[in-house]
């Protein structure tokens, strides 16, 4: 991406941005997103796609809601959670990709070994 408009970050400002990723550096958390990207959904539900223990997805989502990364809705006795910022989206777009891409050239490889 050389020539590509970056912005100017001051030492706090990479700290956040630092946070901020480390929000998403738990697997558990990225599933959570995952399961999101289709639309709001109540915590159980979520316990269910993810295959998680309910103390545990309820700790990671509120790790992504104090982080800003979804938001939450209750009704009655039931939590619903929605993805916050769209730009969600595109993050996990350019990280999926980046991945399937790599994982696509290492099956290349070895398939002509």
């Amino acid at each position: 991406m050389a020539g590509a408009h970056r912005r100017r970050l001051s030492d706090e400002g990479f700290e956040l941005v630092a946070e901020q990723f480390k929000v998403f550096a738990e697997p558990m958390r990225l599933k959570l997103v995952y399961a999101l990207m289709d639309g709001e959904k109540k915590v159980s539900e979520l316990v269910e796609e993810t295959g998680g223990l309910q103390a545990n997805v309820s700790k990671h989502l509120g790790v992504l809601l104090d982080a800003g990364v979804v938001r939450r809705r209750k009704q009655g006795t039931s939590s619903y959670y929605r993805i916050a910022d769209e730009k969600v989206y595109e993050l996990c777009d350019l990280m999926c990709g980046s991945v399937e891409s790599r994982l696509s050239g290492r099956l290349e490889g070895l398939a002509l070994s």
